[in-house]
Parts: C-alpha cells; structure tokens; sequence
C-alpha cells in the first residue's frame, strides 16, 4: 500500500515582498523562472503563459508558434491561492485523461507587510499510474520545484 505522504511533494520559500506582488510575480511572471529546458516542444520555448483564471491553462509557445498546454487552472484565488493541474505524465508527455493527472496547490501567507511564505504541495502524483514515482522524484529533485522556487524568489530578491 502507497503510503499518502509518498504521493505528495511539498516546498516553501519566503520571499521579501508583500503579499500581493509575491502572487502576481508567481502568476505573472511564471514563464520568467520556469527552466526553459523544461520542454516538450519540438523547438525552443519563446514565452510561458499562466493564463490567470479558472479554466486556463500554462502552455509553452515556441519559437514557430506551436504550443504546449500542460497544466489547467482549477482555482484562482489572488493572493492567496492557486491550484492547476499537472498534464505531464511518467513518460513526460503530456497526459489528456484528467483522471491520470496530479494537481499542484500553491498558497500564498502574509508573515509581514513586507514577507511571503509561499507553500507549494504537488499532490496525487499516484494517479499518473505506473511509474508515477519517477514523477515524484522528478518534481521534487534538484531540477524540480526546487529550481522552480529558487528562480522565484531571485525574482523577488
């Protein structure tokens, strides 16, 4: 039996800046700290889009105008939260039956005027199926949500 902490990866950073302009960095700006060799396309990545609202996605655009959406948004809630799925599959493809996806929560927490905690918890990663621990260890190595919120709060800096 899986055990629930196993199918969960979780990050925090604080960042020094208020609470709203830490979500719309996130939200905004996402495709300013997303590895731009975290790519699915054919071709190099010209833009990363968050499109801000439920029902939109992140999608990667490249360079001759194909795209690739890989998440959906599936709650918006600024500044304190947002939640999207995670259409990438163990084979780091993207996935199209929503059942086999996971979801990532990011919430963000005034601990000051001035200082954000934000919270990441990438969760159901077991519904990706076999092998779905690949993308666990993925998401949470090194090259993951690390990097990830590294990038982000170099923004911020």
């Amino acid at each position: 039996m899986t055990q629930a902490a196993d199918t969960v990866v979780r990050k925090e950073t604080v960042v020094e800046a208020p609470l709203e302009r830490a979500f719309s960095v996130f939200t905004d700006r996402f495709g300013d700290f997303k590895p731009r060799e975290h790519n699915l396309l054919g071709v190099p990545i010209a833009a990363t889009t968050f499109e801000p609202r439920v029902g939109g996605h992140i999608y990667d655009r490249g360079e001759d105008g194909s795209e690739c959406r890989w998440a959906r948004i599936l709650a918006y809630e600024p500044p304190n939260r947002v939640v999207f799925s995670w259409d990438i599959g163990p084979t780091w493809q993207i996935e199209a039956d929503p059942d086999r996806t996971s979801e990532v929560e990011v919430r963000f927490v005034a601990e000051g005027p001035s200082r954000t905690r934000l919270v990441l918890e990438h969760r159901h990663i077991d519904r990706h199926g076999p092998g779905w621990d690949g993308v666990r260890q993925g998401v949470d190595g090194d090259g993951g949500w690390p990097l990830y919120l590294s990038r982000y709060a170099a923004l911020l800096a």
